[in-house]
């Protein structure tokens, strides 16, 4: 909406000589043209939307007492206005008498134009009811009043015409969010964010309230000695802090949107991890059981049972998905995923180190049966020591229970005898070095 401009500074000037008749039509004219002018930026002050706003609100606060100041600064705007004209008016009846103006109607009219000491009577508050000031005075005051008046009514609507429509579109978009919180289990006392939703609305609810009833106490001033009208701007520090807390919640419940639309398929894949861990277990028990039927004098380490808290979790976990608290199911799932990893890791390392002397034992087996294949090819294996030390490796190896350390040193003494027997055969061109 458009602002009313400042008044044009007054034509008076005190203590004048008489003026002469083009000097008096030059005032006459001034004086028209800064009434007119007066004139304008009144009727635009009594018009501004900001000052009906104000007039018909249920004000508080700093808002109420500064209307109420400005309320009493427009009833002397108008008072000044109307004894500024009752001396153009007068200025302009004396003018009229005559198209030459004798000199005591020139006197008369410098007197009243306030070229002399012509005061103008007016009650401001100022210079107390019924104080004389001179009309150049009268506009300085006409000005100032003016100035602050409307300062106050711009600053208001300002923060009317910014705050309260971002605050409702905000509040929309905070009911339209809560809808989809309350869809996917995100409500007040089960979930932290429905808490803050609440608290949310309250807030919104109540900064609405106080803008509409006191909205200079939501007006920042430049604090540069702007002369503009309503120099400075609204305070939307609580409103940008609702915002940003609602942005977070969003983005909070868009989670547990993709948590809602992708739980089977994790629910499956956690299934899946804890099985493959529970097999795995299983296969640690059985080959536990044969390590200690099948090797003698080894440390097996014992296995453990299938967590029983992970598979409870899992079963909260679909329950959860089928009351649709994806809120609660959304942690709980990211929590089952990184411990049912763990527990698969784990059960790979326990059959690992269960099944250690088995593998040490197939090791041993397999250098075993490849010297005997070396002894074979080199024609050497008749030799009656490579026989006695192979078949007593064999018979430790392949007996139950094996002791290991024993069979490693038969292992070796066979290699090493067959070592030896090789060494005649390395130059006849037919045998391995």
């Amino acid at each position: 909406m458009g602002v009313p401009g400042p008044f044009p500074g007054s034509a008076g000037r005190p203590d004048a000589p008489v003026l002469d008749r083009e000097e008096a039509d030059r005032a006459l004219a001034r004086l028209g043209a800064e009434y007119e002018a007066i004139e304008t930026s009144l009727s635009a002050l009594q018009d501004h939307a900001g000052r009906r706003l104000l007039e018909g609100a249920d004000l508080s606060g700093v808002t109420k007492e500064r209307w109420a100041q400005t309320e009493r600064s427009l009833a002397v705007l108008w008072s000044l206005f109307d004894a500024y004209t009752e001396v153009l008016s007068a200025a302009r009846e004396v003018r009229a008498r005559r198209r030459w103006p004798s000199a005591a109607d020139l006197a008369e009219l410098s007197e009243v134009l306030g070229r002399g000491a012509a005061p103008v009577a007016v009650g401001d508050g100022a210079g107390g009811a019924g104080a004389r000031i001179g009309l150049a005075e009268l506009v300085d005051r006409l000005t100032g009043l003016y100035a602050r008046s409307l300062d106050v009514i711009v600053a208001a609507d300002a923060v009317w015409s910014a705050l309260p429509a971002r605050i409702d579109l905000l509040a929309e978009e905070l009911r339209r969010t809560r809808s989809l919180a309350h869809s996917v289990g995100v409500r007040p006392g089960e979930h932290p964010a429905g808490d803050d939703l609440e608290r949310i609305t309250e807030e919104l609810a109540r900064l609405r309230s106080q803008v509409i009833a006191d909205p200079l106490a939501f007006w920042v001033s430049s604090g540069a000695g702007s002369a503009a009208p309503g120099g400075g701007r609204p305070d939307t520090v609580r409103y940008d802090r609702a915002a940003r807390a609602l942005e977070d919640i969003r983005r909070e419940v868009a989670a547990v949107l993709d948590v809602r639309q992708d739980a089977e398929r994790r629910l499956m894949l956690l299934r899946d991890v804890l099985s493959r861990a529970d097999r795995t277990l299983t296969e640690a028990r059985q080959a536990r059981g044969e390590v200690l039927a099948k090797i003698a004098a080894s440390e097996v380490p014992a296995v453990s049972g299938p967590s029983t808290v992970l598979h409870e979790q899992l079963t909260a976990a679909a329950e959860y998905r089928r009351r649709s608290q994806w809120h609660r199911l959304s942690p709980l799932l990211d929590s089952l995923e990184e411990r049912a990893e763990e527990e698969l890791q784990c059960a790979r390392a326990s059959l690992t180190a269960v099944t250690a002397p088995l593998a040490v034992r197939a090791e041993l087996r397999g250098r075993l049966d490849a010297y005997r294949a070396r002894v074979v090819r080199h024609g050497v294996a008749a030799d009656p020591l490579l026989v006695e030390r192979y078949d007593l490796a064999r018979r430790m190896l392949w007996s139950a229970p094996c002791d290991l350390r024993v069979a490693e040193q038969a292992v070796w003494r066979y290699q090493e005898a067959a070592a030896e027997a090789m060494v005649p055969q390395a130059g006849d061109g037919r045998g391995e070095p």
